[in-house]
């Protein structure tokens, strides 16, 4: 008797095992989204290449948000809006959908209230994104 309730035992223990936990990434991630600091014309560039990539880690707000396996695992946008009159601009990503084939964002500029005080401020809103992939952009 014991060796059988001994044999059901081990049979138990043998047949349980741990499940590995897969944490997947999100499919974007907004870096930093600055209201001043960017280009003073509106431009969108995506970063392929390591070296370019390794460019971004130069920058204070950025330095510790870029791993090593980052180059050669992401692609990375830099979205300008261009000197602007009033603070309160930024982007929004309403969507980011992966295909076969590529990497479909859709932005969305959020514009400020009018400014009722009549003050004019300069600014040079930026943002960049982190996309966790390899695979072709389009930005809508």
């Amino acid at each position: 008797m014991k060796k059988i309730v001994l044999t059901v035992f081990i049979l138990i223990l043998v047949s349980c095992s741990t499940k590995k936990s897969f944490v997947q990434k999100p499919l974007f991630e907004v870096l930093t989204q600055q209201v001043d600091g960017g280009a003073s014309i509106r431009f969108f560039e995506i970063l392929t290449e390591p070296n370019e990539i390794k460019m971004l880690q130069n920058d204070p707000r950025l330095k510790n948000k870029i791993q090593t396996e980052d180059l050669q695992n992401s692609n990375f946008i830099i979205l300008n809006s261009g000197e602007k009159t009033t603070e309160g601009y930024k982007f929004e990503i309403e969507s980011a959908v992966e295909t076969d084939k590529n990497i479909i964002i859709t932005l969305k500029e959020i514009t400020p209230k009018p400014n009722k005080n009549g003050l004019q401020v300069y600014t040079n809103p930026y943002c960049v994104v982190k996309i966790n992939s390899k695979k072709e952009i389009i930005i809508k």
